[in-house]
């Protein structure tokens, strides 16, 4: 097959297999985004989660992660809800809804590369999904597929942000669609204005250090800072509030991955249905759920801060 050929098969296979979007990007250093990478760290934004400093290296250039790399395959993958939790529940990122977008995705990327193998050949190449320090937004707005926000989220002028972004990177050269070039979020503000924690600065730079998923999600402490008391508008679990109020999102459409389908205890849990959940019953419901992240502690711990 023809560099041609072979670029439209990857791009039928990828959409066969569930994917969304996907775009293709020619592998190059990320000069521009080392800078912004080391500027964010050295302000101290990722606040405790300190693996964001390592392989600085590996997140800039992908030939470090496969060699001779030549392209960068760039995926999306819906997971909006079609359901809502109850309103007076507490709340929980739709993206921790169904099952572990981790294991649906590297699966899927998996087979990606085995029918690449099987029609194209051995090309040498690895599957990323948030597995290793690769800069997935990047590469998506490099692939055609949307622009950054102001909220720090890739955003499809088709569908909006809820979307799952991951990485296929291969030693084969393909014809590379036109990177994104423009930003639509115009003047608009919304995402700014909305965050409950005023994490969103300007230049699209997001502080952890303020970020109600940080706490709520990758805090390993104990206890969450009581500083914070009174700001999370009852998040539990994440927060999608800049997404909620994105007008873009208006454009969401629900998604047709069946792995998506929300757990029955997130769509009808009441505060005190998550108050009475015992640690068996949490290993047991949310065991293939990204809240496992959080683990009972994290998220009885998450429950009694929303209630002080």
């Amino acid at each position: 097959m023809s560099i041609s050929n072979h670029t439209n098969f990857i791009k039928i296979t990828a959409h066969n297999l569930g994917f969304d979007y996907c775009g293709i990007a020619k592998a190059m250093q990320l000069e521009d985004d080392a800078k912004r990478l080391e500027a964010w760290l050295s302000g101290g934004m990722n606040a405790g989660m300190k693996y964001m400093e390592n392989h600085f290296d590996l997140r800039i250039d992908p030939t470090k992660l496969v060699p001779n790399a030549k392209s960068v395959i760039t995926v999306l993958k819906n997971y909006f809800p079609n359901q809502s939790q109850p309103t007076d529940s507490p709340k929980v990122a739709k993206y921790a809804f169904g099952m572990d977008y981790h294991e649906v995705i590297r699966g899927q990327l998996k087979q990606l590369l085995a029918t690449i193998h099987q029609h194209i050949g051995m090309v040498e190449g690895r599957g990323f999904v948030d597995s290793a320090p690769v800069l997935e937004r990047t590469w998506a707005v490099k692939s055609g597929l949307g622009w950054v926000g102001k909220n720090g989220n890739l955003i499809n002028k088709t569908q909006g942000s809820f979307f799952f972004i991951a990485t296929l990177i291969i030693d084969l050269e393909l014809e590379y669609d036109p990177p994104f070039a423009k930003d639509f979020c115009g003047t608009c503000t919304k995402c700014i204005d909305s965050c409950p924690t005023e994490a969103i600065l300007p230049n699209k730079v997001i502080d952890a250090t303020k970020c109600i998923s940080y706490y709520t999600i990758e805090l390993k402490e104990q206890l969450i800072p009581e500083d914070k008391k009174g700001q999370f508008d009852n998040w539990m679990f994440g927060c999608d509030t800049c997404q909620d109020v994105c007008p873009w999102n208006r454009f969401s459409k629900p998604n047709q991955e069946p792995a998506f389908t929300p757990v029955h205890e997130i769509l009808t849990y009441t505060k005190s249905d998550w108050e009475m959940l015992t640690e068996q019953t949490f290993n047991t419901v949310f065991k293939h759920s990204p809240m496992k992240r959080s683990k009972y502690k994290g998220i009885q711990r998450n429950l009694k801060f929303l209630n002080l």
